[in-house]
């Protein structure tokens, strides 16, 4: 089954990875050691047979070559890196590509149990075989793609056996002559019984028809989506490339990573450590990142990490079921809910988590960012120079708008002061207007009592 770790990583804490590298089952020396082994192994051999099997002479043959393989073994001749990381990348993609295009039934199943109308029999058994239908099908699909779902129906009559086809269905399907695989099948039964619910009223409207069928086909997509990545694999020349140019790197390494004799003063051999401490790490590196991708490339097999085909089988047919007929208007009684007289409320914490509630909540990144007073200034680029308006910082209108500190103004008060100033330019410009009123009346009084006022 697959290997979950996701409770253990929860939390960063010391050591917290650590101590997954103890773990055996799903883990990477698992599905290495044996290369491994034999990596030791072969390496172990050269290492006895130039010491102790080989004549002087036939030493110093042998040290050429291994100075001569460790010069490709040390450059850019064999692109180890770029061609596996970019393997391992495109491996990593379809393997996400093939988890995210599980048909579940989950959606489909929804639609089903709110438009498909019925508390009879007949309703019931609308529900019940649209979606083991849809089941059916895939069914049907994981069997062409999974080892462990063909080895559970290895052949139709298991399929029947296992209620997901009748007798008569499977009689119907095998007179369909198809070169091709026919999992589409039970998805055209599923939309000819749709339609005809939708003839018999069960189905009341052609808007919930066609919510039935496009959900069927977003479920059909998926289907056909899984088929074709089983179909078209990562092409075969790259696997060939990537696995060729790994094993024939350390193939090179078993000769030019030798120690040699350091008598005889070869570059980089002052020392005779015997085991190659730094070559076994980066093996294991290089070759446990090609097993990874070896791992990925299919997860339908019978990997520790491998995709739980059916249990994911044995799950959709379970909530199917009880979404469309145990569930189906089976509502609990419509009450107020416990904080209904209450206006404000909270939910309460558990004492381990009691001292969440004491923190501040978070209102936005800039709800506390400080101002200066010069950035409250207010530009206007269609008015003149002197037009432009400033807030009066000392005003007793504003107290208790503005939060000082230090001579700064706390972000959270700039729509007040935008308010009060635009209450404090109107409360100008009425006052201006009542100036220039009196004026014209002082104006007129003179022009009366010296009797030249004009004649209209």
């Amino acid at each position: 089954m697959t290997v979950s770790y996701t409770l253990e990583v929860a939390n960063a804490r010391f050591c917290g990875f650590s101590r997954l590298l103890f773990r055996w089952r799903g883990s990477i020396y698992r599905l290495l050691y044996k290369e491994f082994l034999v990596f030791s192994a072969v390496y172990l051999f050269f290492s006895v047979f130039y010491r102790f099997l080989l004549s002087p002479r036939q030493q110093d043959l042998f040290e050429r070559v291994a100075l001569y393989c460790d010069k490709f073994t040390n450059t850019t001749f064999i692109p180890v890196l770029f061609v596996l990381g970019f393997y391992v990348t495109l491996a990593f993609n379809r393997w996400w590509g093939q988890y995210t295009s599980f048909p579940l039934p989950d959606n489909l199943m929804m639609v089903v149990s709110g438009n498909v109308h019925g508390a009879d029999d007949r309703g019931r058994l609308l529900r019940r075989t649209l979606m083991r239908y849809a089941n059916l099908s895939s069914v049907l699909i994981l069997r062409s793609i999974s080892t462990r779902v063909h080895r559970r129906f290895p052949t139709m009559e298991h399929v029947v056996e296992a209620g997901f086809m009748t007798v008569h269905e499977l009689k119907k399907f095998e007179s369909l002559h198809s070169d091709f695989n026919k999992y589409w099948i039970p998805l055209t039964w599923f939309s000819n019984l749709a339609s005809r619910a939708r003839e018999e009223g069960r189905v009341r409207d052609d808007v919930a028809l066609r919510l039935l069928m496009d959900e069927l086909n977003n479920y059909r997509a998926k289907c056909s989506l899984l088929f074709h990545y089983d179909w078209i694999s990562i092409p075969l020349v790259y696997t060939q490339v990537v696995t060729v140019a790994v094993y024939s790197y350390f193939a090179f390494c078993v000769i030019g990573r030798q120690f040699l004799n350091p008598e005889k003063g070869y570059v980089d051999h002052q020392l005779d450590m015997y085991v190659p401490v730094f070559t076994l790490l980066q093996f294991f590196f290089y070759v446990g990142w090609l097993k990874v991708g070896e791992l990925i490339i299919n997860p339908f097999g019978e990997d520790d990490d491998d995709f739980e085909t059916n249990q994911l089988i044995d799950r959709n047919i379970q909530v199917s079921m009880l979404a469309v007929d145990n569930m189906y208007q089976n509502l609990a009684p419509v009450v107020k809910d416990k904080h209904w007289k209450q206006r404000h409320f909270s939910v309460p914490y558990t004492l381990s988590t009691a001292a969440e509630s004491l923190r501040p909540t978070f209102k936005g990144s800039t709800f506390d960012m400080r101002m200066s007073a010069e950035d409250l200034e207010i530009h206007r680029p269609a008015d003149a120079a002197g037009d432009k308006q400033y807030f009066p910082l000392q005003t007793n209108r504003i107290n208790g708008v503005l939060q000082r500190d230090e001579g700064f103004l706390r972000g959270g008060s700039l729509p007040s002061l935008i308010e009060v100033l635009s209450h404090q330019r109107d409360e100008d410009e009425a006052d201006e207007g009542d100036r220039d009123t009196n004026d014209h009346r002082e104006q007129e009084q003179a022009l009366i009592e010296h009797d030249n006022y004009p004649d209209f």
